[in-house]
């Protein structure tokens, strides 16, 4: 590894240097050029890479192969003397969520034994899975607590290259990766730590960290969180959805809770009387229905219905009727045919023989069966045809 050129293992706060292109790589997906010396950092140990631009050309990917930085970028270059400026939102965002990672990890080592066995940093939140097969909110509340206890200690965050010989003497958290050039992240006063991502200087810059939840994860548990800056972003967006819901519902925050209990219990009641209307409704209309059957066939073509509703008529007509019940509705583009079940043909088989013919999808039992098409006119045709062919039967 050509560690003298990788600048950002000497400071993490660089922002823009001039160098040369060492060489030009052309591939099929784009151009990749590998530079004298390099800011910006490739993919690894969770963290994403950087991005920014080389002789105002984007730099789209940033890997390491066969201990090499390639930097993937949006055009060829014309110039071998470049001015290099890196992306420095994203490169201290990373340093926050990555920081705070390693902190995070150490409190859940120090509080519950728990160590951590793996992060990941993406672009919304990040996550490390420990091994524990459970955290309870109260946990989560206690974890909490004490990170951000010791992000105000604001203990400084040292990054260092170490002999073999020398890590021998650390108590790291566990052992590298790599035999040379092994790089220690050390937390004043908290943790040794292999690793080669970039980190800010002092626990105080990681800023607030937020946990956001933790779900079970393959007998571990996996804690989402952010740091810093997406702290900020989280609560401002929080805020501007709390001011939305207030003026809603004509409310202040600390009451939109009561309030959208209430709201709810309304719509329960609403759906519950709307529910008890369209059954009845829908049991005047099968009477109508009825009424209207020619020879042991109903049918008919719906505007407004919904599947669902149809699916109760042909209940309703069929339970004490032996008949067929053919409906279709332009709503949905779909068609139902409904019987007993004790006639030799199957709804589910005759959709099943016959529903390809006119694009539909579908099946059922032998007592009912259903179907869609991708349009009105494919539907209406495969329900003209079917009663057709139940009339001559």
């Amino acid at each position: 590894m050509n560690v003298a050129s990788q600048l950002y293992y000497k400071s993490a706060y660089l922002t823009e240097w001039q160098t040369d292109i060492g060489q030009v790589i052309e591939r099929e997906d784009g151009y990749y050029v590998i530079l004298k010396e390099t800011a910006f950092y490739p993919h690894g140990g969770g963290q994403p890479c950087d991005t920014g631009y080389i002789n105002g050309i984007a730099v789209l990917d940033v890997i390491m192969e066969e201990d090499e930085v390639l930097h993937k970028l949006e055009r060829r270059p014309e110039e071998t003397e470049v001015t290099c400026q890196l992306d420095w939102k994203r490169r201290f965002d990373h340093m926050q969520q990555h920081s705070g990672q390693h902190l995070l990890s150490a409190v859940c080592r120090e509080l519950y034994q728990a160590m951590t066995l793996s992060f990941h940093l993406g672009t919304d939140y990040a996550t490390i899975d420990i091994e524990q097969s459970e955290v309870t909110r109260e946990q989560l509340t206690v974890i909490e607590n004490e990170v951000n206890r010791q992000v105000y200690l604001n203990s400084s965050i040292l990054s260092y290259f170490v002999t073999p010989d020398e890590v021998a003497q650390l108590q790291l958290v566990k052992a590298p990766k790599v035999t040379d050039h092994i790089r220690i992240v050390e937390i004043k006063g908290v943790e040794y730590n292999a690793c080669g991502g970039t980190h800010v200087s002092s626990t105080g810059e990681i800023g607030m960290i937020k946990l956001l939840k933790s779900e079970k994860q393959k007998g571990h548990t996996r804690i989402y969180f952010k740091c810093g800056y997406r702290v900020l972003e989280e609560f401002n967006e929080s805020l501007r959805i709390l001011g939305v819901l207030s003026s809603k519902f004509n409310t202040n925050k600390d009451e939109i809770i009561d309030r959208i209990e209430k709201w709810e219990n309304e719509q329960k009641a609403l759906q519950a009387e709307l529910t008890a209307m369209k059954e009845s409704h829908n049991a005047i209309v099968a009477q109508e229905l009825l009424a209207s059957c020619e020879g042991k066939l109903v049918s008919h073509v719906f505007e407004d219905k919904a599947l669902k509703d149809m699916q109760s008529m042909a209940v309703k007509l069929t339970a004490e009727n032996d008949i067929w019940v053919l409906m279709a509705t332009s709503l949905e583009n779909k068609v139902l045919l409904a019987n007993q079940g004790g006639s030799p043909q199957s709804c589910g088989a005759f959709f099943k023989e016959n529903l390809a013919s006119y694009k539909g999808k579908g099946g059922g039992s032998a007592s009912m069966a259903q179907a869609g098409f991708q349009t009105w006119e494919d539907a209406f045709a495969f329900y003209e045809w079917t009663r057709q062919q139940l009339q001559q039967n």
